[in-house]
């Protein structure tokens, strides 16, 4: 009582109501309540217009689809406006008011207009003072006209709900503000909803006028740059009584309906507008089950689902983006007090009127807490300006003008709620959002539920808690939008010619690419020395391959490699040993222990082979090998020259060959071409090691020779001495079995041959860590045919059969050897030709008196067959032979002969 008696004191209301008869509602035309400084407010009390033409042409315009809703944000104006003079917030100054009812209509709203304009409302009740601000209008559309006319005369505008960007240019909207973001701070809220769920693939319902096509255009330049795209976009009539208007929601449901794999609908349309689409789509049920994103425009319009026949859950799960949230205690007491005393209705017609609409407890369920935040502002903002206005100045006396209040609204900073806000350049109020999540309660649906903020200045959404962040993921965590299935980790996205980039096929990494995220625009390529298969989603550590010690191949062939090197050792103590006997001394003695020392660094050459590689030992082993191989061929081949020196050649040739036969220089001679080609390969381009990656994606190090022709001739270099070698030797090879040599070389020469002709295909044939014990194995291979063959018999004729490592036995096989070709030795006897057979084997034995020149021989030999002579008997020159022998004056003279010059 005492609260509506100030009231009555403070104010004489001119309340003036038409009453139209439209669905048995009364359209509310305007209401006023006078003061010092009257503030306007446009408010769509009826959402629509129906328009009918009369026979004369005039037409009939009477609004209709009348909004509880809409009528209550209007009374916040009036509440938050007898607050302020309540608590007399403006020292002895009262704010009045007139109320117009836009009907959601812009050119309804042009004709009231002038009303704010003339200062006056049309009442027998004069206004004694004009109109110097509107809050409203709540449309962009009819913002953006409203503006352009008050403009005319400055006076400001603040909107609570018009949202459309262009309104923030100050050159074209000079007297509009708002206490509401711009849609495109909404648009790009949108879009990280969007993309924080992965939805790709959306449908868009808007509408024709200036809020929808600008939001529309921002949404999707934000979903563009986020990968999202539009499955469809259906545009209704902005005009709810548009004749189109039916078609036009007949055609979005059944595009709705179509669009099965669009799983989420973003709807910037109005409330009338959604209540018809889901009438329609709740007749089909592939039109249920999806996830609306709504706008402000209907993100707490509760009305438009009717609960009596289906529930939330019919249509799927709404999610509202709204403005922020202001509180409503306040203004739930002020609707209270509504009904306390019903008397004051008759004093009050105004309140009369909505007494008679709707009880005060239905109009506390069509609060908006956004509304009530966003119009409150408003009427702070108006009052801190015309105190800014009034501290230096009698506001009573001298009137405010719309054009200053206008300044002063641009520079004012007023708060709310314990909050600092002021008007930026552009005339907005960037405030955040709230998301909220709408609930099916027993008996309505709660529409006030907020589960997240979203900040403009950090364009960031944060959920108010992590129970809010559960209860919507429980509606929205397992739904997918997209034109195709997501790509999983291993694939990338490949587009589809002729579709938007959203539609697109899963394409599998290529081999060393891989992609860990679902949906990759690309496979990334593993990092060095890390690979992956066909279609991997990560990169595993490439294995290092070489031959390693452990393998088991390189085990047996270091155990041959070994043994090899023991046997080698052994035959040479053997030879020290028995440095004197005959086999030693007919095995030229110096050059087997060189041979032998040639043979044990072949077989320690083998070992660098092994292991992994570095380019020191790549480019050792090679040249270890290639020049120890050289010596052990040089040695050989130098052996064989000495024996068939010996037997082979008539005595002219041996004098000549023996003047040019320097075993040592021979030696170093050959050694020295080797040396060339070794030093030319390690200065143009030595061995190195290198890598490459097998067929089951390890990475395999091995050494690069590199200069090819090089290794080729290091090759090639020890092969030809190898066949001079053999050639010499094989003219050798039917000698006294005491000098058999020539036979063996022979063979160890044929295993080499043969060896390394099989060496060339398989080296190139093999790409593995197995190369090198290709390698490996032919060495050995050689030199153990070089160890046996050239040693072991000796060794076992030194061990073994001690009676054959004698002068005699040697003496013996040179009388038996001489018998074999005696039908030669009478034909050189028979030319006056001694027999150089018997002269230079005989001068090979060890501290043989008979070891001389081959020439002196010619005082001892005592011709006694004539060149014809073919008897079997035993050869005269043996005779003598054999008279020699025993004749010391022979030998007396024969030691003082000049020392042969191999031993």
């Amino acid at each position: 009582m005492d609260s509506w008696r100030k009231i009555k004191q403070s104010f004489s209301f001119c309340i003036y109501f038409v009453v139209l008869s439209h669905h048995g509602t009364k359209s509310f035309e305007q209401a006023t309540a006078e003061g010092d400084i009257i503030i306007g407010g446009l408010f769509p009390i009826h959402e629509s217009v129906n328009v009918t033409v009369n026979y004369d042409g005039s037409e009939n315009q009477i609004c209709d689809r009348f909004s509880t809703a809409n009528l209550v944000q209007s009374l916040i104006m009036v509440q938050a406006l007898e607050e302020i003079n309540q608590k007399q917030e403006l020292g002895n100054l009262t704010l009045g008011y007139l109320i117009l009812d836009s009907c959601g209509d812009v050119t309804t709203a042009l004709r009231k207009i002038p009303s704010f304009m003339k200062g006056n409302c049309n009442t027998s009740a004069q206004q004694s003072s004009p109109v110097l601000a509107v809050i409203g209008g709540y449309y962009s559309e009819i913002a953006i006209a409203v503006t352009r006319l008050l403009n005319l005369e400055y006076i400001p505008e603040i909107s609570y709900g018009a949202t459309s960007g262009l309104l923030s240019d100050k050159t074209r909207f000079p007297s509009f503000m708002r206490t509401v973001p711009q849609d495109d701070h909404q648009a790009r809220a949108i879009s990280e909803i969007l993309d924080n769920n992965g939805w790709t693939w959306v449908g868009v319902l808007t509408t024709d006028g200036e809020y929808g096509r600008y939001i529309t255009e921002r949404l999707w330049y934000y979903t563009n740059q986020k990968g999202i795209c539009f499955a469809f976009t259906s545009v209704l009539p902005d005009d709810l009584n548009d004749y189109s208007l039916g078609k036009s929601i007949e055609s979005t449901v059944k595009t709705i309906i179509d669009n099965e794999n669009v799983s989420v609908i973003v709807s910037f349309a109005k409330p009338d507008h959604m209540m018809y689409i889901f009438q329609k789509l709740l007749n089909n049920p592939q039109g249920t089950r999806r996830v609306w994103l709504a706008s402000d425009i209907w993100s707490q319009s509760p009305e438009i689902l009717n609960t009596k026949k289906h529930t939330l859950s019919d249509i799927g799960t709404i999610i509202g983006v709204t403005f922020k949230s202001g509180n409503t205690t306040k203004f739930e007491r002020y609707l209270d007090d509504l009904n306390e005393n019903p008397n004051h209705h008759k004093n009050n017609p105004f309140l009369s009127t909505l007494h008679g609409l709707t009880s005060s407890e239905e109009l506390k369920t069509m609060i908006y807490p956004s509304a009530v935040f966003s119009i409150e502002l408003a009427v702070k903002a108006i009052a801190q300006a015309v105190e800014d206005l009034c501290t230096d100045r009698d506001c009573k006396t001298k009137r405010l003008s719309p054009l200053e209040l206008r300044g002063a609204l641009r520079k004012a900073k007023f708060h709310m709620d314990g909050k600092n806000y002021s008007f930026d350049p552009h005339g907005d109020l960037n405030a955040e959002y709230d998301i909220i999540l709408w609930n099916q309660t027993s008996e309505s649906l709660d529409v006030h539920d907020i589960v997240a903020h979203y900040s403009i200045l950090q364009s960031s959404l944060t959920f108010i808690s992590q129970e809010a962040r559960d209860a919507v993921y429980i509606y929205i965590g397992n739904v997918t939008s997209k034109c195709t299935d997501s790509c999983q980790p291993g694939y990338s996205k490949t587009s589809v010619s002729g579709q938007p980039h959203c539609c697109y096929q899963c394409e599998p990494c290529a081999e060393n690419y891989f992609s860990n995220t679902t949906d990759s625009e690309k496979c990334n390529p593993c990092e060095k020395n890390y690979y992956s298969l066909k279609g991997s989603s990560k990169c595993l550590p490439r294995k290092i391959d070489f031959l390693k010690w452990g393998d088991v191949y390189l085990i047996v062939l270091l155990s041959f490699t070994s043994l090899g090197a023991v046997l080698t050792i052994v035959v040479g103590i053997i030879f020290l040993a028995h440095w004197n006997t005959p086999v030693v001394r007919s095995s030229v003695g110096p050059i087997s222990i060189i041979l032998l020392l040639s043979l044990m660094i072949t077989f320690t050459s083998v070992i660098l082979f092994g292991g992994p590689p570095n380019s020191y030992q790549c480019q050792a082993r090679q040249v270890v090998f290639g020049l120890s191989f050289t010596l052990c061929v040089s040695c050989i081949m130098v052996k064989s020259f000495k024996i068939v020196l010996a037997f082979e050649f008539d005595p002219d040739t041996q004098n000549v060959l023996k003047k040019l036969y320097k075993p040592y220089l021979i030696i170093a001679v050959c050694m020295a071409g080797q040396v060339v080609i070794v030093t030319t390969w390690l200065v143009l381009s030595p061995p190195s090691t290198d890598s490459e990656i097998t067929q089951d994606n390890m990475k395999l190090i091995f050494c690069n020779e590199k200069l090819i022709p090089a290794f080729g001739a290091m090759l090639a270099y020890i092969g030809l001495l190898a066949l001079i070698c053999f050639g010499v030797a094989y003219k050798g090879r039917k000698l006294p079995d005491s000098y058999n040599d020539a036979k063996f070389i022979t063979f160890a020469m044929l295993i080499y041959f043969i060896s390394w002709i099989m060496f060339g295909p398989v080296y190139v044939n093999v790409t593995d860590k197995y190369i090198p014990a290709v390698e490996m194995v032919v060495i050995l291979i050689s030199a153990y045919g070089i160890l046996f063959c050239q040693f072991f018999t000796k060794c076992y004729i030194i061990l073994c059969k001690k009676e054959a490592n004698t002068e005699k036995s040697f003496r013996r096989d040179i009388r038996n050897y001489s018998r074999d070709r005696k039908g030669s030795e009478d034909e050189l006897s028979s030319k006056g030709i001694e027999n150089p057979t018997l002269s230079l084997s005989l001068e090979s034995l060890p501290n043989s008196p008979f070891s001389g020149s081959i020439t002196d021989w010619s005082s001892v030999r005592q011709p006694s067959v004539s060149s014809n002579s073919l008897s079997p008997v035993l050869n005269p020159q043996e005779n003598i032979l054999q008279n020699n022998l025993n004749s010391s004056k022979t030998l007396k003279r024969i030691s003082s002969l000049p020392s042969s010059l191999i031993k």
